[in-house]
């Protein structure tokens, strides 16, 4: 039977199975442990669960000795599936056991889940990723497209974040999804100290695809990071496609087919998405108004990004910053 969570925090449960990466079980433990607010208090409680209590068999030379089983699924707030052997063997064909099924069956509507690597097959086997964006380690990511055409499967990304279902690419990234879950809960403040106290950049740039072993057409003498580079230190005015390919020397047509391969975005999708990070970022540490926020992320208009934050964020700029900004900060100018 698993422990009452204390007043107020958020419950993650991580589902062990034989085989586990001891790496994958101690990512949530970390990040998710240190995340604390303001008066010091743990803003989560992190429980560790398998089918059925007991030893579970690591990848390494040790077992876990697991003391809450399947039954802790149901209490979860998030649910976290890390990978293990079972997920990529060939015998299975993308199926898990009827216990693992029932057990995943338990969680509660509204419950975050979330995979680290190839846990996402768990999730795609028991339909969970059923039209949903998800990705996996880029190695088995042909084998889970054939097994499961029906996941919008993007194997270029760090994590996914479809609907309250997340997955993350290889062990690593399941470090870049429990900071994003942080920041979406707590907000930027919050996560950042948890990157600091575990010496991990709180966001990376870019995805796997730098990592896969596969033949991308590289230019001869630069690619796209320059012109990346470029726009990251000009956000504050108009961009075109025009001035992006010139970076790099490229045509239009050039640049943007190179640019997809590298970010699985159009170049003025990625600069929107830069923008609006930006924006996230001021209003989150700043005493700007939402104007001059506007103005420095380069949406021209406070109206235009109003608007334009609203269709991204599903909220107003004002009640973004009224639930993530730094509450130590003074109140912002009107």
């Amino acid at each position: 039977m698993s422990a009452p969570a204390g007043p107020g925090r958020h419950r993650i449960v991580t589902l062990v199975r034989d085989g586990v990466i001891p790496l994958e079980v101690g990512i949530p433990h970390r990040l998710f442990g240190q995340a604390r607010s303001i008066d010091g208090e743990p803003l989560y409680e992190v429980l560790t669960a398998a089918l059925q209590p007991g030893p579970v068999r690591a990848e390494a030379d040790f077992c876990l000795d697991v003391r809450h089983g399947a039954e802790a699924l149901s209490e979860a707030d998030t649910v976290i599936v890390p990978a293990a052997p079972e997920d990529y063997d060939p015998q299975t064909q993308g199926r898990i056991s009827d216990e693992l099924r029932q057990a995943l069956a338990t969680i509660r509507p509204g419950a975050r889940v979330a995979s680290i690597c190839t846990g996402a097959f768990v999730l795609a086997a028991a339909g969970i990723l059923d039209g949903h964006r998800a990705t996996t380690h880029w190695k088995n990511a042909p084998d889970f497209e054939r097994r499961f055409p029906q996941v919008d499967l993007d194997p270029t990304v760090l994590f996914t974040d479809c609907h309250n279902v997340l997955t993350s690419a290889g062990v690593a990234s399941g470090l870049d999804l429990c900071i994003h879950m942080i920041r979406s809960d707590h907000g930027a403040a919050v996560a950042n100290e948890v990157a600091r106290g575990t010496i991990i950049p709180p966001h990376r740039e870019g995805g796997q695809a730098q990592y896969i072993q596969r033949p991308v057409p590289e230019p001869a003498s630069s690619n796209v990071s320059r012109a990346r580079a470029w726009a990251l230190d000009h956000l504050d005015r108009p961009i075109t496609l025009d001035e992006l390919a010139r970076t790099c020397a490229m045509s239009k047509r050039t640049f943007t087919r190179r640019f997809r391969e590298e970010t699985a975005l159009s170049p003025m999708q990625w600069l929107g998405e830069q923008r609006i990070m930006r924006a996230r970022e001021l209003l989150e540490t700043s005493d700007l108004t939402v104007d001059r926020i506007a103005a420095q992320a380069g949406f021209g208009s406070g109206a235009a990004f109003r608007q334009l934050f609203r269709a991204s964020l599903g909220v107003s700029p004002q009640t973004y910053r009224t639930t993530f900004r730094d509450p130590s900060l003074a109140a912002p100018a009107s």
